[in-house]
């Protein structure tokens, strides 16, 4: 790897920012997921950007792309692929999905029927995909990038706790500040210039990156920190379910390439801050009462983080 982590991070943003304006702290994170291997749930309104960040995203990592509308006719065949018989040669043939591939945008995931939609776990899990009894490995590194509408419930069906489980983070974009829209129409007007992004990684460069997060130290007093903020979860009042050990892995890692990407070879308090509520928020469940009074997953973890112990300095 010719670079440090953190000037392939400073590549990637740059190359982001020639289509997207602002939204730096995004950005970061979305990266951030990248350079760990997870998978990124996009929970935004219509007309955000969400598609057009992920197809930046995909230009600038130079990897194979992928994007799979979901409608409620879709079946797992879509996705995966199937064996089709070809009646020139008398044999089966695997006909390989759109899941074959670096990058794969699930546009508007909660549109699938559940069937369809479980599909997906076994790939964003196992990296790999069962077609007619046969597995078959997905291209490394696989990252899944679903975009939903939180607003819209007609002709929807929310994701199972167990496939948001398997989504690193989950976040939004939100509207840009009046600055940046006006920037975004000077700069970009009715047309979008994606030829003007260029490829700054590789596979080969990502799969050495998240190797290379291995050798970031994570002290004691930092790793009981995160199990700390994870067990807050599970003893909350206001949550019914809290976030799985699968969480802790990804508090774990995602802290690591947060490091990384800020030139540090060892993890601190905050770098665990600045990734926590995007990390858990998705994987608890809170109970009707905080429903009913409006309460939201991010609150919850944000007064989480606000009640446990942060270590001190000296015992990293």
């Amino acid at each position: 790897m010719e670079k440090t982590i953190q000037q392939y991070r400073e590549l990637l943003t740059d190359e982001i920012e020639k289509i997207i304006v602002g939204k730096r702290d995004q950005i970061s994170l979305l990266i951030m997921s990248v350079f760990s291997g997870g998978h990124v749930l996009l929970d935004d309104l219509p007309g955000s950007g969400k598609t057009t960040l992920v197809k930046t995203l995909s230009l600038a990592m130079g990897c194979s792309f992928g994007r799979i509308q979901f409608t409620p006719d879709l079946l797992p065949s879509d996705i995966l692929g199937m064996t089709v018989f070809n009646q020139k040669t008398g044999d089966f043939e695997l006909r390989k999905g759109p899941v074959f591939t670096h990058l794969l945008l699930a546009d508007e995931i909660n549109r699938a029927i559940p069937r369809t939609q479980s599909a997906l776990l076994e790939a964003m899990e196992e990296r790999q995909a069962t077609i007619d009894g046969s597995s078959l490995p997905l291209p490394a590194p696989f990252f899944v990038m679903a975009t939903q509408n939180p607003v819209e419930r007609e002709s929807t069906f929310p994701l199972p706790a167990a496939q948001m489980d398997r989504f690193f983070i989950k976040m939004s974009l939100g509207y840009p500040t009046e600055e940046e829209e006006n920037l975004m129409l000077v700069r970009l007007g009715s047309s979008i210039p994606f030829d003007q992004v260029h490829p700054v990684l590789s596979p080969e460069i990502l799969r050495d990156i998240t190797a290379q997060l291995d050798q970031i130290h994570v002290a004691d007093a930092v790793r009981e920190y995160m199990v700390s903020i994870v067990h807050g979860t599970r003893n909350h009042s206001q949550i019914e379910t809290g976030a799985s050990p699968r969480a802790s892995k990804a508090l774990f890692a995602g802290s690591r390439a947060w490091a990384a990407m800020d030139g540090r070879d060892f993890v601190t308090p905050d770098d665990v801050k600045a990734i926590a509520v995007p990390v858990l928020s998705h994987r608890i469940t809170l109970r009707s009462q905080a429903r009913f009074s409006h309460t939201e997953p991010e609150q919850i973890i944000r007064e989480i983080l606000d009640k446990t112990a942060v270590p001190a300095g000296a015992a990293l």
